[in-house]
């Protein structure tokens, strides 16, 4: 569990970074709304609950899908066919800004450890 929390930590940071770089912001922007509008069209056309299209709109764009939910409309089918072609890139390209940023912190936090003096003990 504690590595766990750890690279948690390391994203919330590496996001938190982020946010001040404006394409880093464009793409945080863009991949929030993608998934917020697969959310509220899967729960208004597929009738899914809150909680289950918010699920379904991340495991669709992060293709992992492990098929318990699939679009039951043909206007869903239709819908997602779209909604996988755009989100999977802004979602891929979102998840690597977040790694670049926590890759420079990583590389700052190791900079400045060479930099300070060996203390005397």
């Amino acid at each position: 569990m504690l590595p766990f929390l750890l690279t948690l930590r390391r994203i919330v940071r590496g996001i938190w970074r982020g946010l001040r770089d404006p394409e880093f912001q464009v793409l945080f922007s863009l991949a929030f709304l993608t998934i917020l509008s697969g959310t509220l069209f899967y729960a208004q056309f597929e009738a899914m609950r809150w909680l289950d299209a918010l699920y379904f709109s991340v495991i669709t764009l992060t293709t992992i899908g492990y098929g318990d939910f699939a679009p039951q409309t043909d206007i869903g089918k239709i819908f997602t066919i779209g909604y996988v072609i755009t989100g999977v890139g802004i979602v891929v390209g979102f998840v690597t800004k977040v790694f670049d940023h926590l890759q420079k912190a990583r590389l700052d936090e190791l900079e400045a450890k060479q930099k300070t003096p060996p203390s005397d003990s």
